[in-house]
């Protein structure tokens, strides 16, 4: 009976240390003005950006606005970012918008 109550305690301490570690992470931010959201169960904390907004700048000068603005719009929720200008800089956004293909294997992003 004393070690399960001991067990207990220990659990909960443990537990109570992740918290307060977890506060003073997020009191370090320097970019605490801006939205975050924590998404997932490692609680990554992703900056929360105007999808819709980016992708309709990046598709101006597109021939097929509506085709450009859905795989644009699918691939900056995936990958939580849209590269500078109308056409080019994908390597700017990573790997997951540079290499997102589609199920013919062409690339996916505009």
């Amino acid at each position: 009976m004393a070690l399960r109550v001991f067990l207990v305690l220990g659990v909960l301490m443990v537990s109570l240390a992740m918290v307060s570690s977890d506060i003073k992470i997020e009191e370090e931010l320097p970019f605490i003005n801006q939205t975050l959201v924590i998404r997932g169960g490692n609680r990554r904390l992703l900056q929360e950006i105007d999808c819709t907004g980016l992708c309709k700048e990046r598709c101006s000068l597109s021939s097929r606005p509506n085709l450009c603005n859905r795989a644009c719009g699918t691939c900056c929720f995936r990958c939580k970012c849209v590269p500078p200008g109308t056409s080019g800089n994908r390597e700017l956004c990573g790997n997951c918008y540079a290499e997102m293909t589609t199920h013919s294997n062409k690339t996916k992003c505009p």
